[in-house]
């Protein structure tokens, strides 16, 4: 192979991707990190790698796979990158990214202008990553995510059911998904609600069991009593 096509080769060797990424990236509050993760991503499922590892990106950047890890997780708490499962023929689970989120934000324009409301569900999953002790699971960002957009539980009530898990002692995403669909099946919609709900059923088993639910104020207070 000559010079000439080689060079023929590095020309047709590129990557098509939306104009309004590179102008708007910023409107989606994505960090320049981030970007260049998703282009990554985009790049790699070009070539039919449909999800890559954070090792194989942190390959190709100046970051460490440790810190692509994170930014996958942030990626997927800002509605610009999902995991869809498939089947394939031989009936096992598929894996792969999806960055269909980023492009509906993109040609729709759906970026967030009130920063008080994106805050508020940002918060939402650093009290989960506290809670739990650890980091979320791109499931469990998932399951956050299903939450607020398809089941369009309200931010307040889903850190409102994660706080009457830990009074319960049963900290674990099917016990809070439960809470959430059973305050449903009530019409119950608001915080001040949920409480009272709460309340009534605690003191239903406390009268039932003669028994008080222990636990050390320093590390949880009851947000049955706390203010809005």
């Amino acid at each position: 192979m000559n010079e000439k096509e080689r060079y023929q080769i590095f020309l047709q060797d590129q990557l098509t991707i939306p104009a309004r990424l590179l102008r708007d990236y910023h409107k989606l509050h994505l960090t320049e990190q981030e970007l260049i993760v998703l282009l990554h991503i985009h790049r790699f499922q070009s070539i039919g790698k449909m999800f890559p590892t954070p090792a194989e990106i942190a390959e190709l950047v100046s970051f460490d796979e440790q810190t692509c890890s994170q930014l996958l997780r942030q990626l997927m708490q800002k509605h610009c990158l999902s995991i869809i499962e498939n089947k394939n023929s031989d009936a096992k689970v598929d894996e792969r990214y999806s960055l269909e989120p980023l492009w509906e934000q993109l040609f729709i324009e759906k970026v967030q202008s009130d920063s008080t409301q994106n805050e508020h569900i940002m918060n939402i999953f650093i009290l989960f990553e506290q809670e739990f002790g650890r980091a979320l699971s791109p499931i469990e960002i998932e399951t956050i995510n299903i939450w607020l957009d398809q089941d369009n539980y309200d931010p307040s009530l889903i850190k409102a059911a994660l706080r009457e898990a830990v009074l319960m002692s049963k900290l674990n995403f099917k016990y809070i998904d439960r809470i959430l669909r059973e305050w449903e099946r009530k019409g119950i919609q608001t915080v001040e609600q949920a409480r009272k709900q709460a309340k009534s059923f605690h003191t239903h088993q406390q009268s039932n069991d003669q028994q008080t639910i222990k636990r050390d104020s320093s590390v949880y207070y009851n947000w049955l009593e706390e203010d809005e």
